[in-house]
């Protein structure tokens, strides 16, 4: 039976020659990956469920990752990180890494101080969807489970990657296993380049401009075509990222040179290398339907506030003022995005307030280390006038407590990189977020109104 990249991902797992669209079969894990919102409740359901004693299925595959409210005077929140430190403690999980030094206990959030090395885990990593792919644990034909929405992401490197909710994913620490409905696969062919100007955030938002925020529920969005070689392996991961704002279980690319190149070089920097197999769909593999997408004609997008289907070019929207801009978060504060966005404010002054936060302390070393004109990225974006912070993590994304770096505490319009913008999402309810490409965020922060960057480049 053929089958679409999806399917031979599942059935592998499942350890069947072949699955069929709307099975619903028992696959192996790979990898459990859960963060400081959902670990502690994932616990409490694991130690209800399977008793306080219980022990997890192997504690070399999970994962745990405090990003999203950390940097934070929260007591609440500090105290979900205690949580997972005490639980990794326990189950003997080296894969934890740890916000701060701290062996006597508690924690308190120094904004002096930031990270530091803890002897609990491993180094804090900052965003979970980042980090899982620069530690070295995403991998092509595996499956990759987390208690987050855009787990999704792990796709751009040829795996099966999906959010759960705390009660699957308790149930994959004690046995390792979870059930799956097998979804159905959109295909998306990419031809071509992008062109200058244009990133890899207008490619994902045209498309669910294209099918909309519900187009593709529990389906796959499996993407194939020549224009993949011309994308990055990041390219490849913020596409994958937003597949959930679609609607869809997952968003998966096939394992190339370039992801293998990828993988090898990240399992062997952090010890956690391991066998791996490079999967890919059937020629004659049937699939829901089918979008040709020619890259070299996409142009700069903005998405509308109230959802990210809300999908109009850039250069429709200039009568839009803007209060702020924002660039950060496991869709838009990679490396790559702060190359583009540096690159276009480098001698330049933003207009507005604008808010950088590296998504982990790789990218905050890029930053510190990469240079451009002979000046670093970081001092490029200072000296434009960005206020930039070393703690690398979610940030005002998720919006969070009170004190949360760039967090929107009144009504403000802003622009940002990130991957949301419902009602309240990066803070103040009546806030109205313009979702963007970091080239298209930055020329917007330096007019003060929503910019097609092309008219930016430098």
């Amino acid at each position: 039976m053929a089958q679409t990249l999806t399917e031979k991902l599942l059935a592998r797992a499942a350890g069947k020659d072949a699955v069929a669209t709307g099975e619903t079969v028992l696959t192996d894990v790979d990898v459990l990956m859960t963060h400081d919102v959902c670990g502690p409740g994932t616990i409490g359901v694991f130690k209800r469920e399977f008793g306080d004693s219980a022990r997890v299925w192997d504690p070399r595959r999970v994962v745990i990752i405090p990003d999203h409210y950390i940097f934070t005077s929260d007591e609440r929140c500090q105290r979900n990180v205690d949580t997972l430190r005490a639980f990794a403690n326990e189950q003997g999980i080296e894969t934890f890494y740890d916000v701060i030094d701290d062996p006597q206990g508690r924690w308190r959030f120094d904004a002096a101080a930031g990270p530091l090395t803890s002897q609990h885990g491993r180094r804090y990593a900052g965003v979970c969807h980042s980090a899982l792919a620069e530690k070295g644990h995403t991998r092509p034909g595996e499956v990759l489970i987390g208690t987050d929405s855009h787990t999704c992401t792990a796709g751009a490197f040829g795996e099966f990657a999906t959010g759960v909710g705390n009660t699957d994913a308790a149930f994959v620490l004690g046995v390792g296993k979870i059930l799956l409905r097998v979804p159905e696969s959109m295909r998306f062919v990419l031809d071509g380049a992008l062109a200058d100007g244009v990133m890899a955030k207008d490619v994902i938002l045209h498309i669910i401009g294209l099918v909309g925020v519900d187009g593709a529920t529990y389906r796959a969005m499996e993407f194939a075509g020549d224009g993949i070689a011309s994308l990055s392996i990041e390219d490849r991961m913020t596409i994958a990222n937003m597949g959930v704002e679609a609607g869809a279980k997952n968003a998966v690319f096939p394992a190339d040179r370039a992801t293998c190149d990828f993988v090898d070089a990240a399992g062997k920097a952090n010890g956690t290398a391991r066998p791996y197999e490079c999967l890919s769909p059937d020629g004659d593999a049937v699939y829901a339907d089918t979008t040709v997408i020619d890259l070299s004609a996409l142009e700069p997008v903005v998405a509308q506030p109230p959802d990210p289907a809300q999908v109009v070019p850039a250069r429709q929207c200039t009568d839009v003022k803007l209060d702020r801009a924002y660039i950060g978060s496991c869709t838009g504060g990679k490396g790559s995005d702060f190359d583009a966005f540096a690159a276009i404010v480098r001698g330049r002054t933003v207009a507005i307030e604008t808010f950088g936060v590296p998504a982990t302390p790789a990218v905050l070393a890029h930053l510190r280390q990469a240079t451009l004109g002979g000046q670093t990225l970081w001092d490029i974006l200072v000296d434009a006038g960005v206020t930039m912070t070393a703690n690398a993590g979610c940030a005002a994304c998720l919006g969070g407590p009170g004190d949360t770096f760039g967090r929107m505490n009144e009504p403000l319009t802003c622009i940002s990189t990130t991957n949301r913008n419902f009602p309240g999402r990066m803070g103040d309810l009546q806030g109205r977020i313009y979702l963007a490409s970091p080239a298209t965020a930055a020329a917007s922060a330096l007019a003060g109104h929503i910019a097609d960057p092309r008219e930016a480049l430098p």
